[in-house]
């Protein structure tokens, strides 16, 4: 049986709040005949606090794969230097872990890129093959929260140092999106396989924990919900979507709420916000997954809202969206998921920032009800083709066994 070492410095294992998709990848190739050790840290990113040793017990118990859990110092928020020394401490730690064993190939993800890039050098050296996996970019999503001409260049050429590393030891890049999958060639850098794979949702779990949730979730009659779901951070243009809603209650629409389901840094500004206006806006704060998919199924429009700044390309929560089955309205401006809402027809494309042109756009889907239930239909087609993790992920599990074979 094939060995390998994955690092992901952020996970959510089972149950836990954040993005659980490379612990999801860890038990798929474990499903398929391959060992993992799973290397990950002790403190868990989302809540900002550490794992206690039964619940790092529990998460051993319960999975497939073999979960090694390292130490670091911990930080309190996402951009702070604080973060970027207390995960130089955890790449030593985990490193001299992984030093000690054979694999036959080590997969590791982007961010952290010093993990990356040191984790790869390793795989150069010990002879064996090295898979990126490109989920977020940096320095480019810390521009959104520090942005200072000349400072913010010299603070964040280490990120893009490390990544012109990783890249250029890597064989195989996989990005959650194009965009993402070709980031090496910004650097001049032709990765010899790279594969795009959405970070979709697997389908069947999300009906289900919507098929044993809607009860919970209580819709007044004749109300029209437009929802986001995800972090309240900067990179999220929520104050638009608040904005738009006052608009639309001064032009005398009846029924609309805007239905906001997760938490962050920006929670309070944007509740500051529906609170100096009059549109009808519902904060309820961090859901589980599984009442998170029952609010998005009881929906009538998701939106993917994201400011003009953002870095983002095609994020997790849009496989959950697709798989609601109603319209969505995007405001990012990647042009590879812009031209995807437009040539698949599941949605609408807003100028981000632009209050009036968010409202015309819910109020088009508001009085068209057939239009919104043509698009709904579409979305949760792409979603099942596209987006069902357990068919898209083999991509890569493919790859990863033509480079261990």
């Amino acid at each position: 049986m094939k060995r390998i070492a994955m690092i992901v410095t952020d996970v959510a294992m089972a149950g836990e709040k954040g993005l659980g998709r490379m612990f999801y990848l860890a038990e798929l190739f474990c499903k398929n005949g391959i060992q993992v050790d799973l290397y990950t840290s002790r403190f868990q990113h989302w809540l900002k606090r550490f794992r206690t040793q039964e619940e790092m017990d529990a998460i051993s118990a319960a999975s497939n794969c073999n979960v090694i859990f390292k130490d670091e110092p911990g930080y309190t928020k996402n951009v702070q230097i604080k973060r970027i020394l207390s995960r130089r401490v955890l790449t030593r730690n985990i490193m001299a872990h992984i030093e000690k064993e054979s694999y036959d190939l080590i997969y590791s993800q982007i961010p952290d890129n010093h993990l990356a890039s040191v984790a790869a050098a390793h795989a150069k050296k010990r002879g064996i093959p090295f898979v990126v996996d490109i989920e977020d970019l940096w320095p480019e999503a810390m521009r959104m929260v520090l942005d200072v001409p000349v400072v913010s260049d010299v603070l964040f050429s280490y990120f893009s140092s490390t990544a012109k590393k990783t890249y250029r030891l890597a064989d195989a890049a996989v990005g959650s999106s194009d965009t993402y999958r070709d980031e090496p060639l910004k650097y001049n850098i032709k990765v010899p396989r790279s594969v795009t794979v959405y970070v979709g949702s697997e389908l069947s779990e999300f009906d289900q924990e919507a098929a044993e949730n809607l009860s919970q979730v209580e819709k007044p009659e004749g109300e029209f919900w437009v929802t986001y779901a995800g972090t309240l951070g900067t990179s999220y243009d929520i104050a638009t979507l608040i904005r738009a809603a006052d608009i639309l209650e001064k032009q005398g629409v009846q029924g609309l709420r805007i239905v906001l389901l997760g938490d962050g840094p920006m929670r309070g500004e944007f509740e500051r916000i529906a609170g100096e206006l009059s549109g009808k806006v519902t904060f309820h704060g961090y859901v589980p997954h599984s009442l998170m998919a029952a609010y998005l199924v009881k929906s009538d429009v998701v939106v993917n809202s994201l400011v003009r700044k953002a870095s983002q390309s095609i994020v997790s929560k849009i496989g959950d969206y697709l798989a609601s089955g109603h319209p969505m309205i995007n405001t990012g401006l990647d042009p590879e998921f812009w031209r995807k809402v437009e040539q698949d027809g599941f949605g609408i494309n807003v100028e981000p920032e632009d209050p009036e042109k968010l409202a015309q756009a819910i109020r088009m889907l508001m009085e068209d009800p057939e239009k919104c239930a043509e698009m709904g239909k579409i979305a949760r087609k792409i979603g099942e083709e596209q987006f069902d993790r357990p068919h898209s992920y083999q991509k890569i599990v493919d790859m990863v066994r033509e480079l261990v074979d």
